[in-house]
């Protein structure tokens, strides 16, 4: 059926911009180890009190990851349009087909729309999403249902304190975050790390009351 090639080109260009996705992530996280490296942020200044380049870090490296990660942030928002694009067209073709496994023949991979899924229930909403930080870079927005959080889901949450433990303990780390955004979801690559902000994400959460899920 043409429906079906359709669809299939749909998830297959939706994958590649996921793996664009996670190249991009990848030079980041390197770029972001080499400020880490130095010991400075996106803002720290780069002379001493005379205006003279400062001796205990590599200047030019740092001014290179600089510019190297305001590059890639842009080049990482608009990977991230371009995949919910994608995500929407897929959706689109799906819906064409009519057919009861329409649904099932959604990209069960980093897509983020697999069946089991839809069986989490948020537990908790974003409010706040800092420009810059690993939040925004990981693609979430305000507010995001949080489905999932790493290990953490609605029937294991007790306080964000079991958040904060998680982002503690994975700094530099892969965290697989599954959020709902209006009637879709999606599955993203969370990387905790120091940046120019406050915090590791650089995002706040809030605890879901049931009234509201």
């Amino acid at each position: 059926m043409v429906v079906d090639t359709e669809l299939e080109e749909a998830k297959e260009a939706v994958l590649q911009l996921m793996k664009e996705k996670e190249k991009i992530e990848a030079e980041l996280a390197s770029a972001n180890n080499i400020l880490s490296t130095n010991g400075v942020s996106m803002t720290d200044e780069l002379t001493d009190s005379q205006g003279y380049p400062r001796n205990d870090i590599n200047v030019y490296q740092v001014r290179h990851a600089r510019h190297k990660i305001i590059c890639l942030q842009n080049d990482h928002k608009a990977i991230m349009q371009k995949i919910e694009r994608g995500l929407h067209k897929v959706h689109q073709c799906a819906g064409i087909g009519g057919t009861a496994n329409a649904q099932e023949e959604t990209p069960a991979t980093s897509s983020g729309l697999q069946d089991g899924n839809f069986l989490l229930e948020p537990f908790l909403r974003v409010n706040l999403v800092s420009p810059g930080s690993p939040a925004e870079l990981a693609g979430i927005q305000t507010e995001d249902l949080i489905l999932e959080f790493g290990s953490i889901t609605s029937s294991n949450f007790n306080s964000l304190k079991d958040i904060g433990s998680i982002v503690e303990n994975s700094r530099y780390k892969n965290v697989a975050v599954k959020i709902k955004r209006g009637s879709n979801t999606f599955a993203l690559t969370l990387i905790p790390r120091p940046w120019s902000g406050k915090g590791l994400l650089g995002c706040n959460v809030v605890p879901l009351e049931s009234v509201e899920r």
